[in-house]
This record gives C-alpha cells, sequence and structure tokens, in this order.
C-alpha cells in the first residue's frame, strides 16, 4: 500500500461537450503507489476524466491536481510527472519493437546509445527480446500491448494512466498486463486504471471508484464495495443443465429473491440475505430431484455490486453504453 500521500486530488470536477454533460461534479483522491481502478460503461465519462488528469483536455470547473500541480495552470509541469497508456497503442507498426522503443528514449533526451540500452531493458523486463527485431505490425494483441505500456515507461513516471488496457485481450495476454501493473506498483509507480472488466478491478485495485453517468455513486475497496450490498450471494451449478428452469423457479420461490442464469448453461446466481434460506434452497432443490454439482453461500461479487449500483449487468452496461468518453 501507499504512504497516504496524495498524486490525485480532483473536487467538483465537470465537463460537457456541447449540450452532453459528461462529468458532474466528480471528486476523486488517490494515494501514492497504489492502483486506483475507475470502474463503469462505456460513456460513463472515465476516458474524458482521464484526458483531464492527463492535461489532454481542459475541465469546465472544479480543482485538479497531479502531484501536487494545477492540471490547466501548471500542466507542462504534470506532463513531466504522469505517463498515459491510451486505449488504442499508439506504436509505429512499421518499426521494430526495439526501434519503436529507441526512437520514444531519443525524443526524452536519450544519447543514441543510451536509447538503444533502454530500449533492451524494457524488451527484457517486458518480455519482448525475442520479437525485438520484428515489425510492430507482426505482433500479438498481447504483444502489442506489453510493447504500448514499455513505451510509457522509457522515463518512469510518478502517475501511470491505464485507459482500458486489456479491452480485446485474450486470459493470458490480460494476466501478462496484470503482472506488469503489479511490478509497476511494486517499484513505486501509482496507477490510474480505467476498465469495464469487474475482475480486472477486483484483482489489482486498491481502491475502485464505480462511475455511472458522469458520477462517483460508489468509492471504496473491492471488499468493502461488495459488503455494501449487504447480503450473501448464492451460486449454484447444475448436474444436469436441463432442470435450469425448474431449479430457477424453485430457488426463486424459497429465497423469494431474483434469479439469475450465468452464463454457464448449468449456473444460476441470488443475492440472499438469510443464510438459512439457503440450507432451504438446497433441501428444495434435492427433493425436487434436481442434483448439483457445486451450491455455495459467499460474498457477492463485483458483477453484482455493479448491478444493485446500476441496476444493470456489467455485461449489458459495457455492451450498450455506446463509444468511450
Amino acid at each position: 500500500m501507499g504512504t497516504f500521500e496524495p498524486v490525485i486530488e480532483v473536487s467538483g470536477l465537470r465537463k460537457s461537450f456541447g449540450k452532453t454533460e459528461v462529468l458532474q461534479g466528480v471528486d476523486l483522491r488517490v494515494e501514492r503507489g497504489t492502483v486506483f481502478a475507475l470502474l463503469g460503461p462505456n460513456g460513463a465519462g472515465k476516458t474524458t476524466i482521464v484526458s483531464i488528469l492527463s492535461t489532454l483536455l481542459v475541465p469546465d470547473s472544479g480543482k485538479v491536481n497531479i502531484c501536487g500541480h494545477d492540471v490547466v495552470r501548471e500542466a507542462d509541469a504534470v506532463r513531466s510527472r504522469v505517463s498515459l497508456t491510451g486505449q488504442f497503442a499508439s506504436i509505429d507498426e512499421g518499426m521494430s519493437g526495439r526501434d519503436n522503443l529507441a526512437m520514444i528514449a531519443r525524443l526524452m533526451g536519450y544519447s543514441k546509445k543510451e536509447a538503444v540500452v533502454r530500449a533492451n531493458e524494457l524488451l527484457d523486463a517486458f518480455d519482448l527480446t525475442e520479437a525485438a527485431g520484428r515489425p510492430a505490425s507482426a505482433y500479438s494483441g498481447g504483444m502489442r500491448r506489453r510493447l504500448d505500456i514499455a513505451a510509457s515507461l522509457v522515463v518512469t513516471p510518478d502517475l501511470l494512466f491505464l485507459d482500458e488496457p486489456t479491452t480485446g485481450l485474450d486470459p493470458r495476454s490480460r494476466n501478462q498486463v496484470w503482472d506488469i501493473v503489479r511490478t509497476l506498483v511494486a517499484q513505486g509507480t501509482t496507477v490510474l486504471l480505467t476498465t469495464q472488466y469487474l475482475e480486472e478491478a477486483d484483482q489489482l485495485a486498491d481502491r475502485i471508484a464505480v462511475i455511472d453517468h458522469g458520477k462517483v455513486i460508489a468509492e471504496g475497496t473491492a471488499s468493502a464495495l461488495k459488503a455494501s450490498v449487504g447480503s450473501g450471494t448464492v451460486q449454484v451449478r447444475l448436474d444436469k443443465p436441463e432442470q435450469r428452469p425448474e431449479a430457477e423457479r424453485i430457488l426463486s420461490r424459497t429465497l423469494g429473491a431474483e434469479v439469475r442464469p450465468d452464463s454457464d448453461p448449468a449456473a444460476l446466481s441470488a443475492r440472499v440475505s438469510d443464510p438459512g434460506l439457503a440450507a432451504r434452497a438446497l433441501t428444495e432443490l434435492l427433493q425436487a430431484g434436481i442434483p448439483t454439482t457445486h451450491f455455495s453461500l459467499g460474498q457477492p461479487s463485483l458483477d453484482e455490486v455493479f448491478l444493485a449500483l446500476t441496476g444493470r449487468p456489467a455485461e449489458e452496461a459495457a455492451e450498450n453504453g455506446g463509444g468511450s468518453i
């Protein structure tokens, strides 16, 4: 964890595009040496917040300090302390991985020799040495994302913005990016992460702010947000998927709660406040001849937190949220 020294201080942040008010009075405080996640659907305002904090956009009103510097009056000072990796790779696909990094190092003031040394250090750190001489266009999605993050770290920033860093990546590549983030924070860099992936926020973030319609609607640790839902969650996996409709009716009647079919055709979940009802539900299923391979009562997931806060599942919010704002 960090030293409780704020790297980001935001109060009353507002931003409109035309008649659309994208940010409606956002307050944030991010401590040094932590991962802070902005979680929310497309269009919630996450990217607009990052653009303002990184000096790419000017706020309409509000106070925004980064590392003690005002983002409007001291924009140059802010830029010297931060780095940004956006949703889309900013590398030159016609150049090799090594040449991309060396070029950026030269732009940052390194000598030609120093630039190559720094490029090789980053290629090794990001497991890209074998592909160093190949054009970036030949890289996989995960390799491009690792190269893009490496480019953001030619000069190690105090604060790194990662805007949807794993969108479109396969699970293995996503885990590699997560490992990179953990290593950076262990070395002292503060990370502000925007994501639609609930698991990503759960895995990485020391604190999470849930953004919806331009407002922070909840903030805290993952555990605190889960506890705020005020109930446990029954997770059921059936032995026979074709029995799910009947199981859903039994669970709904016994628990007195909405039952949600999961993407797994044999799985169901429901929120429940009384553990005794969960035990009764299992008995009812068995008496109805519906065997289960898994039945558990545990803490709500971030997905259920998101549903409770926004009134819709995260998957639906991501699909229907529109373009990134």
